[in-house]
């Protein structure tokens, strides 16, 4: 089966956010059939759409995989289940958030998995890290580079900061 490359967003808030970020890490690359093959920086970030939580440790995982995106979404949520989340509320503080950003250039919208993720183009804590990996990788949807996105946004007070290098 052929292999496609899938970016997987990552984000903590909750306990301790870098062990959080780097554990889940290693349990991404232990799913069947699929491969760590770079890691971004993990950044310290403000919550967006939310006041009052703790920031953010985020960061993007490239991944090679043989398995379908609904597959690896199942095995991104059963990850974060194993970690301790429940989910509540909509963008609530968590201990791990696992989001398929990308799937090769795949666009899938369904109830429970979109692709690309719809919020991608407009938050920096998911284009600072990307844009590490993969510049000039094209969003199949807008039809622009990862480095043209992260260059439109608005620069806010939620300012992105590198957190740590790994």
């Amino acid at each position: 089966m052929d292999s496609t490359i899938a970016y997987i967003g990552i984000g903590s808030n909750l306990g301790d956010k870098l062990f959080n970020c780097r554990y889940s890490i290693d349990k991404i690359n232990q799913l069947p059939g699929c491969h760590v093959s770079a890691v971004s920086a993990i950044f310290k970030t403000e919550p967006v759409g939310v006041t009052g939580q703790p920031w953010y440790a985020n960061c993007v995982v490239e991944l090679s995989t043989t398995q379908l995106p609904s597959q690896l979404l199942k095995g991104l949520l059963s990850i974060e289940s194993d970690m301790g989340r429940i989910r509540k509320k909509r963008w609530e503080a968590r201990i791990i958030d696992l989001d398929i950003l990308l799937f090769g250039q795949e666009i899938i919208e369904s109830n429970n998995l979109m692709i690309p993720h719809p919020f991608l183009h407009k938050r920096q804590f998911v284009l600072e890290p990307l844009d590490q990996l993969a510049p000039d990788l094209m969003h199949p949807v807008l039809k622009s580079t990862i480095n043209q996105l992260l260059n439109k946004l608005p620069k806010g007070p939620s300012v992105v900061v590198l957190k740590e290098e790994r």
